[in-house]
C-alpha cells in the first residue's frame, strides 16, 4: 500500500481494482481471467447527485453496499452479491444503467473501480476519492426488482445520453451486417442464433454472444417494421424461453428492447 500511495501521490499514477475476483494465476484482466461475480456496480457521470438520490429512494434496488464519490458530482455505486452468473450479472448492470441514468459501458464483468483514499489524477488539483458503508448486506438476484415495466417507469422522465464513440470496423459490426443480412431473408432466429455460435468461437460465451446479437438485431427489424415495444417484449420472451429462466427472461427481453430502441433514436439524431 505504501508503494501504491507513493505512485498516486507523486508519480501522477491512478490506482484501480478489479470489481470481481481474478482466476489463480491470472496476469491479465480479460473476461476469461474472473472467476466469479462478486459485485453489481453503476457509475454515474452526468447529473450524480440527482441520480443517486433517486436510487437511494428507489424500493427496486436493495441498499448499496458502498458509494465512492469519485469526483464532483460523479460516483460508483456496488452492490456485494452472490448467486449471479456472468449473463445475469451483465443484463442486471445494464439495466442498473438504464433504470438510474449510468454509463452503459460499464456493464462488462472485468471492470475496475477506483479506490478509496487515493487521488483521482483525472483532475487539476487531483481529487480525495471517498466512500460511504450504507449496508453490509450480500444480495441476491432476487433483491433487484427490474423486471415487469419497472425499468420503464423509473425511465420515462430521462434520456440517457450515448457515451460510445465511433469505432473502428470490427468482427461484431460484421456479424451484425450478416445477422441483419439473414433475418431479413427469412432464416430461422435459432438457426442462425448456433450458426454465429459456431462462427464466433473466439468469443469467452459465444453461444450467449450469439444470442444477444441476434435478439437486438431482430428487435430492432422489429420496431422498424412498426411494432410497440410490449410486441417486442413478448417475441423476443417467446424465442428464448426454452433457454432462460422466465425471470431472467422478462429482464432480457425487455432491457433488449430498451437498447433496440435507443439505437434507432440515435441513428435518428446523428
Amino acid at each position: 500500500m505504501a508503494w501504491l500511495s507513493y505512485e498516486n501521490q507523486h508519480g501522477r499514477n491512478n490506482i484501480y481494482v478489479a470489481a470481481n475476483p481474478l482466476r489463480p494465476g491470472s496476469r491479465r484482466r480479460t473476461k476469461e481471467c474472473i472467476a466469479s461475480v462478486r459485485h453489481l456496480y453503476l457509475d454515474i457521470d452526468v447529473d450524480g447527485d440527482a441520480r443517486l438520490a433517486a436510487l437511494r429512494a428507489s424500493d427496486r434496488v436493495p441498499p448499496p453496499t458502498s458509494i465512492l464519490s469519485t469526483s464532483p458530482d460523479k460516483y460508483q455505486v456496488l452492490w456485494r452479491v452472490e448467486g449471479f452468473d456472468f449473463a445475469r450479472q451483465e443484463q442486471t448492470l445494464k439495466l442498473l444503467a438504464i433504470a438510474f441514468g449510468g454509463d452503459p459501458a460499464c456493464t462488462d464483468c472485468n471492470r475496475v473501480l477506483r479506490v478509496p483514499g487515493f487521488l483521482n489524477r483525472k483532475y487539476d488539483p487531483p481529487y480525495q476519492i471517498t466512500v460511504e458503508y450504507p449496508d453490509d448486506s450480500i444480495w441476491t438476484p432476487d433483491d433487484f426488482e427490474l423486471d415487469a415495466g419497472a425499468v420503464d417507469a423509473m425511465t420515462c422522465a430521462q434520456e440517457i445520453p450515448s457515451r460510445k464513440s465511433p469505432e473502428k470496423h470490427s468482427h461484431s459490426e460484421s456479424d451484425w451486417a450478416w445477422v441483419s443480412h439473414e433475418l431479413t431473408h427469412g432464416k430461422d432466429a435459432l438457426t442462425l442464433t448456433h450458426e454465429l455460435a459456431s462462427r464466433r468461437s473466439d468469443k469467452p460465451n459465444p453461444l450467449y454472444y450469439a444470442q444477444r446479437t441476434v435478439d437486438v438485431v431482430s428487435a430492432r427489424l422489429w420496431f422498424i417494421e412498426g411494432s410497440s415495444f410490449e410486441n417486442v417484449i413478448v417475441m423476443l420472451e417467446s424465442r428464448r424461453r426454452c433457454e432462460f429462466s422466465a425471470a431472467l427472461c422478462s429482464i432480457r427481453a425487455r432491457e433488449i428492447a430498451v437498447t433496440a430502441q435507443r439505437m434507432i433514436a440515435h441513428r435518428k439524431s446523428a
